[in-house]
């Protein structure tokens, strides 16, 4: 048993369920509802054909995929990293950028993967508190740190953090590197993209896995000064050089995603006309429920206990998520479906708070 005294325990990331069968109605991944862009599968289609693809090593600088998110972003190539969903992303970042003995600052509440990462990688951390509405404070993040991590809009809460406020985290931080997620952008806010050119300091992290429907195809992305991003590489090919997102059926899928932006925005204006209504309606129900810019509600009912309804619309075989973590134990998080199945899940729960 003394092999055990030399290996590096972390307690790890819990994703939500991931449950199979017919009749499922899964609210609690924050998947997006609606299949990717039509262009989507027909490059899939056209690359499965040329099995040869296969013998060879894929493009380690992505180059295909870097080129299209150049084009829509209008972002030199210089400034863009790709990988394996914005988790491999970020999990590189946090290798690269976080080597200093103060401590990392993030919110207390927020994306779980942070912490694993921080513990994983042996980087002293330090959890901001949000304030009592969950909001995040700008001000607390104004002390010495070794680097700073804020998800915007910020998950599980669904609020946006408004440019000015991260303006002045990034500029007040000169000396470490600020990283702002934007996993969620797309459903409400402002990006702060536009301020990798007056700061050296920020990468701005995105991901297909949300907006773009594909997250089963595992792709992500970051901006920042040519200084960054070379970093990043530096570290990433002394790891891996051919990540499984940099070949050539996954590149080609992702650049077929971009260039149908009709698509891509029709989905996004879907999404959000039903999350304005599933927030009226939720509000009709009782519950109390965060102003959301992402693709899922925060909520909470004072007569019925979070733990309770998840308990029972699982029951129901629809499945919502629950944080039985301080502070958010009370707190559902819900993905917004497709209108149908959002009023599917508004039937179970008349049905759970009529019983």
């Amino acid at each position: 048993m003394s092999w055990e005294n030399n290996i590096h325990r972390v307690v790890p990331y819990v994703p939500g369920e991931q449950p199979t069968g017919e009749g499922i109605i899964k609210l609690n991944t924050n998947e997006n509802p609606y299949p990717p862009a039509p262009g989507v599968e027909k490059a899939l289609r056209d690359m499965a054909d040329d099995y040869a693809i296969m013998r060879k090593y894929p493009d380690p600088e992505a180059g295909m995929l870097v080129r299209a998110l150049s084009d829509y972003y209008n972002v030199p190539d210089e400034s863009i990293f790709v990988g394996v969903g914005s988790d491999d992303v970020l999990a590189m970042s946090f290798l690269t950028f976080f080597d200093s003995d103060k401590p990392l600052l993030f919110p207390d509440i927020t994306y779980s993967f942070y912490e694993v990462w921080a513990d994983l990688f042996r980087i002293p951390h330090k959890q901001i508190p949000l304030r009592g509405d969950f909001t995040i404070d700008p001000e607390a993040y104004m002390q010495m740190n070794g680097g700073i991590v804020i998800a915007n809009p910020n998950a599980p809460t669904s609020l946006y953090l408004d440019i000015p406020a991260i303006e002045s985290i990034i500029a007040a931080n000169l000396d470490s590197v600020v990283i702002v997620d934007e996993a969620y952008i797309d459903f409400g806010g402002e990006s702060a993209l536009p301020l990798i050119k007056r700061y050296d300091n920020l990468l701005v992290v995105r991901t297909f896995s949300k907006s773009r429907s594909m997250a089963g195809a595992r792709v992500g992305m970051a901006f920042g000064s040519p200084r960054l991003i070379s970093y990043l590489k530096d570290v990433k090919f002394s790891i891996n050089s051919y990540t499984m997102s940099h070949d050539v059926i996954r590149m080609g899928a992702a650049s077929a995603a971009l260039s149908d932006k009709e698509y891509f925005e029709d989905v996004v204006e879907r999404i959000i006309a039903t999350r304005t209504d599933a927030a009226a309606r939720l509000r009709d129900m009782g519950f109390k429920v965060l102003d959301s810019s992402t693709n899922f509600l925060f909520v909470t009912h004072p007569d019925h206990r979070a733990g309770d309804i998840y308990s029972a619309l699982k029951e129901r075989r629809i499945y919502v998520r629950y944080f039985n973590r301080p502070r958010i134990d009370d707190h559902l998080r819900i993905t917004i479906g497709t209108p149908e199945e959002m009023e599917s899940l508004y039937a179970a729960l008349k049905e759970i708070f009529d019983a």
